[in-house]
């Protein structure tokens, strides 16, 4: 684990981001980032709202090594990507941990036990957030989803089958919301 954290350390000090960037919901993200030595495109925003009212609760921005709007392409685990959120309202760990689970169940129904076991690994770390507070998600081809939270690595959850599983909660047959989707996928943030 020590070695895991000192590697998670460094490829975020290597994740330097560009100036310039792009703007959804009042939140900004650079157009690149770096991971590995490899540089990151921004290639969509969107905005995840809950219940009747829409309730705006983050803006999520996703990076790739190559452009894409299709969503099986990008959830093939042979390339570093990185998803982002930024919290534009309170959200308790409670909250988190129940989306996610409900996310699993339905993109990835009857996960195998490596999946389980990873998710509750990123249950453990996660805790109440604040606007403005960052959770950022990084594809580690060969080796894992990377967890930061506001600049922190909390750790790495191994295997690509379970960094694949978690970014379907996002991009698969059933995301979240169809509309957070579709902004990842490059169309409109809203």
């Amino acid at each position: 684990m020590k070695r895991e954290l000192a590697v998670a350390t460094v490829m975020l000090a290597l994740g330097a981001a560009s100036a310039s960037g792009k703007e959804c919901a009042g939140v900004t993200f650079p157009d690149q980032v770096q991971v590995q030595g490899e540089s990151l495109t921004l290639n969509g925003l969107g905005v995840r709202k809950v219940n009747v009212f829409r309730v705006s609760v983050y803006v999520a921005a996703l990076y790739l090594t190559e452009p894409s709007s299709d969503p099986h392409e990008i959830l093939q685990p042979n390339t570093p990507s990185e998803l982002v959120l930024e919290f534009i309202r309170p959200v308790s760990a409670k909250e988190l941990r129940k989306a996610w689970e409900e996310g699993f169940a339905k993109n990835a129904p009857g996960h195998p036990p490596g999946l389980k076991d990873g998710l509750g690994r990123l249950n453990s770390w996660v805790k109440n957030v604040t606007p403005g507070e960052r959770m950022t998600f990084t594809r580690l081809p060969g080796t894992g989803l990377l967890f930061d939270l506001s600049g922190t690595v909390k750790g790495i959850i191994e295997g690509d089958e379970f960094s694949n599983a978690f970014l379907s909660i996002w991009l698969g047959a059933i995301p979240q919301t169809p509309e957070l989707k579709s902004g990842l996928l490059g169309g409109p943030c809203r």
